[in-house]
């Protein structure tokens, strides 16, 4: 395997034309080693020389503290290589279904997809949603089967595995390259289509019937070459690498490749992105025309914040070609949309490497674009334009905080800001009825992340709190209040009586005033002071602490004094009313109730229905949108939805769709109830 000079290395690769470039997406599970075959990958192209690989954590990805403190990838990253002349950019996505948003950004920018798949582990269920979804999307894919030095399973079984898994037709995986084993060992690999031993030299027990397997399947969607393969001609390499790309980019064939953390398969992955693999020029999905002359197009792949440099922007340019200075204009952006373009860069890790310009097809970073967002697209300010952006999962998973210090406090909204725009996956709220600040999150890695960069990047230490679900109450039945406020001090002194009744209304009918005196018991003037005090008393509640809702209260009688009465007293003598009148009824605790939808594998169907029992589910009904898939409609009381993302994900090892809307609030039961402050 070739290890070139530590002085290439320093050296961004570039592309002067869209069919130079393969832009190409890692995708797998947390555990597949799709980082690790990143960087083995950088080794073979001599990005990085052998040295230059790190145990504990790589070079080249997973460079945040946190990644290499969890050994895990928290956001895409982009690491540039070149092969045979052509420049690849290697899009790392994350394993963790918490950054899901992350790995559709990488699959919006790539075009074509490698799937990894370790042979110590079983294929995950969201492993297969995931390569459904790109199925729908008609990505080209290729498989490796990774982790063969410490495998559970052996090749054979791991593609029959995927074929399953996948639900992939008779010829539509096939194995391009076949490990070479020492023993148990492997030691390199072996090229089915043009014979060559990639590794140390040894037996290939390789057998004519799987090289042929191969031929037959590159050759079933062509009549030429299936003529000649039924005539029995030995069809050349060129012919059939022509056929395998073809299949490729239709994705009726799906190669696969043996690789471990030696370095196995590294090279042989090299040559099939290169020769096997889409050039930009391939792509559609709703994408301009690859024309580097054409007028500029490119999208916004991911922001990230540096404490040093600021933000810097990951670009994938679509049409035209970007370059330093250009003055380029924001689609569909209610932000200032013009911004200069400062010097590009190409990314490798840590390090930001220079790079004149950025053709048709190419991906690049750019520093100090102070509005850009996550999936804006940036163009000719005269020619303006827009493209799809990629699905964002809605988060779900409810984080209150508060500063820790004063000095944290006047920093948080800030900093919140920031980390809101990089992260389109991030929500902040500042919950208008329980006055907490909530940091809405895709599950507990998403949020240990948004935490950790608040600490590291920004210096804001925060704290966490119990998130509080906003409550309110109502009467249950029918009371009278009476409200006298007399209080003498020297000179003019406070004197109001009022007395109500209080009525409960419909669910959604809020506060209603009213008012039926006679005979001027409480002068016209003071009318709107006991309505203010009634709003403001039912604000804040009368015997919880919960706003009280869904009550009409009845301004009835009450007495004035020519001197002492004021605006303020009727307001106070109201309230003291209305709090009167809950101790002469029976007040209700209201609990939210939120509309539920999920969308499952019917094989997590009973699952889903038990828990959502549990959690005080009323379930609506199911219907089948698709084979195999239950969508399910429920209302669940958003006391019991807390968690729910994370353990409905564990249920369902993370292949369920949520989603959750407000619908009304309802009584709670009332062994709940006795909890949260209710009355008997």
């Amino acid at each position: 395997m070739p290890d070139r000079s530590a002085a290439r290395s320093r050296q961004a690769p570039t592309a002067d034309s869209p069919d130079r470039i393969r832009n190409v997406a890692l995708v797998g599970c947390s555990g597949s080693g799709k980082t690790t075959l990143a960087e083995s990958l950088a080794v073979a192209a001599g990005a990085v020389g052998r040295a230059g690989r790190v145990a504990e954590g790589t070079t080249v990805s997973d460079y945040e503290e946190i990644e290499q403190r969890h050994r895990r990838s928290v956001q895409l990253s982009v690491v540039p290589l070149e092969w045979n002349g052509i420049k690849i950019n290697l899009i790392d996505t994350p394993g963790h279904p918490d950054f899901d948003a992350e790995v559709r950004a990488g699959l919006h920018a790539a075009d074509a997809a490698i799937f990894v798949v370790s042979a110590t582990d079983p294929i995950s269920a969201a492993t297969r949603a995931l390569w459904r979804e790109c199925d729908d999307e008609a990505v080209p894919r290729a498989i490796v089967v990774n982790k063969l030095d410490v495998a559970r399973h052996g090749y054979d079984d791991m593609l029959s595995d995927c074929h399953d898994a996948f639900g992939l037709g008779p010829d539509t995986l096939r194995a391009l390259f076949y490990p070479v084993y020492d023993g148990d060992r492997p030691i390199g690999s072996m090229g089915l289509l043009t014979g060559r031993n990639y590794g140390e030299p040894g037996p290939c027990p390789v057998s004519t019937e799987a090289r042929e397997s191969l031929v037959e399947a590159i050759s079933g969607q062509d009549d030429t070459l299936m003529e000649r393969f039924i005539a029995g001609e030995q069809l050349d390499t060129a012919s059939l690498q022509e056929g395998l790309t073809r299949e490729i980019l239709a994705c009726t064939l799906h190669p696969a490749v043996p690789a471990d953390e030696t370095g196995i398969g590294s090279v042989e992955l090299l040559e099939l992105i290169t020769t096997g693999f889409p050039a930009p020029t391939h792509r559609g999905r709703g994408a301009p025309p690859c024309d580097p002359e054409g007028p500029l197009t490119a999208q916004v792949v991911r922001v990230a914040g540096d404490s040093y440099v600021g933000r810097i922007s990951l670009v994938r340019v679509y049409s035209g070609t970007l370059r330093p200075d250009t003055i380029v204009a924001l689609a569909d952006s209610d932000r200032d949309s013009r911004e200069r373009i400062p010097a590009l860069t190409s990314p490798f890790g840590k390090q930001q490497r220079p790079v004149g310009e950025a053709v048709a097809g190419d991906i690049v970073s750019v520093g100090k674009l102070a509005t850009a967002q996550p999936g804006d697209v940036l163009h000719d300010p005269d020619r303006p334009v827009s493209l799809d952006r990629w699905p964002t999962p809605t988060p779900l998973l409810p984080v209150a905080i508060e500063a820790h210090t004063r000095t944290d406090d006047d920093k948080l909204s800030q900093a919140l800001s920031r980390l809101a725009a990089e992260d389109p996956a991030l929500r902040v709220e500042q919950n208008p009825e329980t006055h907490q600040l909530v940091l809405w999150c895709t599950g507990e890695a998403h949020s240990e992340l948004v935490l950790e960069r608040l600490r590291t990047r920004h210096g804001v230490q925060v704290d966490t709190v119990e998130h509080r679900v906003p409550l309110k109450e109502t009467f249950a039945a029918s009371a009278k209040g009476h409200g006298r406020l007399v209080k003498q001090s020297g000179g003019h002194g406070q004197y109001a009586v009022v007395d109500v009744e209080v009525e409960p209304l419909p669910v959604g009918s809020g506060v209603v005033f009213a008012e039926r005196v006679v005979g001027g018991a409480v002068p016209r003037q003071f009318i709107p002071s006991v309505e203010k005090g009634v709003y403001a008393q039912a604000e804040k509640g009368v015997t919880t602490g919960y706003p009280l809702v869904d009550v009409q209260v009845t301004l009835v009688d009450g007495k004035a004094h020519s001197v002492d009465s004021s605006d303020a007293a009727f307001q106070a003598a109201a309230g003291l009313a209305l709090r009167d009148a809950a101790s002469h009824s029976t007040v209700r605790v209201l609990e939210p109730v939120a509309a539920v939808r999920v969308i499952v594998p019917e094989e997590f169907l009973g699952a889903v229905l038990g828990d959502l029992s549990a959690r005080r589910g009323r379930v609506l009904g199911t219907e089948s949108p698709a084979p195999g898939i239950a969508l399910l409609r429920a209302e669940v009381p958003e006391l019991e939805l807390g968690r729910y993302p994370v353990e409905l994900r564990s249920i369902t090892q993370g292949t369920a769709d949520f989603a959750r809307q407000y619908l009304r609030h309802e009584p709670m039961p009332e062994n709940l109830a006795a909890r949260y402050g209710g009355s008997d």
